[in-house]
């Protein structure tokens, strides 16, 4: 089958295959990015006297329609599309004639992706923020619900100071809230507009407007010079892809804890069985899967951010078809994290601390013994420390 850029003979299909690899079907998500991208370039075309207003009306027309039947799933990316900028435009050029061709003026597919990118890109951080600040809410609740509940503070997994549900609850939600900052920060990036560099070297000849397809679609600024676009591919994912790695550790942290409280040794917490599996062989067992794998994806999240990075590792300037394969890692990563966003909010509304099960060692006061005697009697705080220890060690604690 031949595709909108072949000059004669058709692509073999193993060659197809290997090409377009599972690019076609993660290209699905960027469809209604790809569709505005197209609609703000049309319009600049034709403000540009470089369309026609009776096919900017044809595209606009047959786009808007596109995108509504995408949505309601009459229509999707096919490997033999390759990607779906070819499926868009095959699709438009079918429903609207010759002026379906006419868009393409002053882009690649390669400014063309990247803009559908960006603006996904910048969704889908925001998405995640949100997620963040949701767990960081059910946090809270968590904290106003039993925050005065008392916990022992552990350094290298030994009881050490006493701390409470509030405290606990406080430190992950700061993180959390943390954590969508980070997210957010990505816009610096994922906000500057690829559209009218083309295949990375400009459009000579052509009186394009590149400030207006910027305005339009919401972009903090205009990518400059246009070599740069291909050079910064990679960056915007990435940078998202570490962000999210700084979150799933969080989440994994906060996972790991509540995977010893849940034990039977700790006992501090319960969880309803919606939240739980049962076991093949044992009948009294019930499993904190969700935990557990919420503990796990961190490493996901960290090879997603690993495999972005070795991509475009050592590239030459300019395209290069290794690009893209950022989108696999990429869109894992997000899912990943989005996904473990979504299920910990509810978990922690349904978790409940059990006081009557925490056991605090007496000797978890020592430390703000030590700080009594410095504020008491003067003493050096090592001199306070030392007489709390011994008073310890013959008490036989």
């Amino acid at each position: 089958m031949s595709r909108l850029w072949d000059k004669g003979a058709p692509l073999d299909q193993h060659v197809l295959q290997y090409t377009a690899g599972e690019d076609y079907a993660l290209d699905e998500r960027l469809v209604r990015h790809d569709i505005r991208a197209s609609l703000a370039h049309a319009q600049m075309l034709h403000a540009q006297g470089l369309l026609a207003a009776a096919d900017l009306a044809a595209i606009s027309a047959g786009l808007e329609t596109l995108g509504a039947a995408h949505a309601r799933g009459e229509w999707y990316v096919e490997l033999a599309d390759e990607d779906g900028q070819t499926a868009l435009e095959k699709r438009l050029t079918a429903a609207v004639g010759p002026a379906g061709g006419r868009i393409h003026l002053g882009r690649s597919r390669n400014d063309q992706v990247l803009a559908a990118l960006r603006l996904y890109l910048r969704e889908a951080s925001e998405a995640l923020a949100l997620g963040a600040e949701a767990v960081a809410a059910a946090l809270d609740r968590l904290a106003q619900r039993q925050g005065t509940i008392v916990l022992p503070g552990y350094t290298h997994m030994q009881q050490a100071m006493p701390s409470s549900v509030a405290l606990w609850c406080g430190g992950f939600a700061a993180e959390l809230r943390d954590d969508a900052a980070g997210l957010r920060a990505v816009r610096r990036r994922a906000g500057r507009n690829p559209l009218g560099s083309a295949a990375g070297y400009g459009t000579p000849g052509l009186p394009l407007d590149r400030e207006m397809t910027t305005r339009a679609l919401g972009f903090e600024s205009t990518q400059e010079p246009v070599t740069a676009v291909q050079l910064s591919r990679g960056k915007a994912e990435a940078q998202l892809l570490f962000e999210i790695t700084l979150c799933m550790q969080d989440l994994g942290r906060l996972a790991a804890d509540l995977l010893l409280f849940y034990t039977q040794e700790f006992a501090f917490v319960t969880l309803p069985d919606a939240f739980t599996t049962g076991s093949s062989i044992m009948p009294q067992k019930r499993n904190p899967d969700v935990f557990e794998l919420l503990r796990g994806r961190s490493a996901s999240a960290l090879a997603c951010l690993t495999e972005a990075l070795a991509l475009c590792a050592k590239l030459p300037s300019g395209y290069q078809r290794d690009l893209q394969l950022l989108k696999a890692p990429l869109f894992r990563g997000i899912d990943f994290c989005q996904q473990s966003l979504d299920i910990l909010g509810p978990a922690l509304d349904a978790l409940q601390f059990q006081p009557d099960c925490i056991a605090m060692d007496p000797a978890v006061h020592a430390a703000s013994e030590a700080y009594a005697l410095v504020v008491k009697e003067g003493l050096p705080f090592r001199e306070a420390y030392r007489r709390v220890a011994a008073q310890l060690k013959s008490s036989g604690k």
